[in-house]
């Protein structure tokens, strides 16, 4: 199993993701945490995801869980890349989707390396409880029709917490989640925009 969670975009270490998925080459791009932003602000995150993804080497292609047919997408690509908006909304989208098993199914055999920030890196965990802190679970209704999702794709066992210290947590949310999984007992690991978590088999670094 290979994923590469970081904050923001690739945080310091894009050589890192490149490496990770050995030359670039056809990757998904899934950008449905902004599934309920304005269209213009959704396709312009695509336009800045793809444009970073290129520079790095990559052909990128969104794969919209909206609508396709996730199983060949997902068959056509070495990693994905999932970008970071609403992680409930994330979440809602891919179990409706099914794409959800399908990328776990995948990642799981070595078929498929999994990166993503904020959003995209959060749904990786366990559990997305404790999130709400950060993105608004209310979303989820209005913009998928379904009930809110409260487990995640469970490729780590701890909870993220991106943007920690950074100028995107201006709210201070960071310290409201440490706060609630120190209560809870909850296993955390806090990332800045420069830091990603590296996992790679049995060995996972924080750098």
């Amino acid at each position: 199993m290979k994923l590469f969670l970081a904050s923001y975009r690739f945080g310091a270490h894009a050589e890192k993701f490149v490496a990770m998925t050995g030359t670039p080459g056809r990757i998904a791009v899934i950008a449905n945490a902004a599934d309920s932003w304005p269209d213009a602000a959704r396709a312009s995150a695509v336009t800045s995801e793809v444009r970073g993804l290129r520079e790095l080497g990559f052909s990128p292609e969104e794969l919209d869980l909206r609508s396709g047919d996730v199983e060949s997408a997902l068959d056509s690509v070495a990693a994905v890349w999932v970008r970071g908006g609403n992680t409930f909304v994330l979440r809602s989208r891919l179990r409706l989707s099914g794409a959800d098993e399908e990328i776990a199914r995948r990642v799981r055999d070595g078929r498929l390396v999994y990166g993503g920030y904020s959003a995209g890196a959060c749904v990786a965990s366990r559990s997305l409880r404790g999130i709400e802190a950060a993105d608004d679970p209310n979303e989820v209704r209005p913009t998928t029709g379904s009930d809110v999702v409260w487990d995640g794709l469970g490729f780590v066992d701890v909870a993220l917490i991106p943007h920690f210290g950074s100028i995107l947590d201006d709210t201070q949310t960071g310290a409201v989640m440490v706060d609630r999984y120190s209560r809870d007992g909850t296993p955390y690991l806090t990332l800045d925009d420069d830091q990603v978590l590296l996992v790679d088999g049995d060995r996972q670094e924080r750098l």
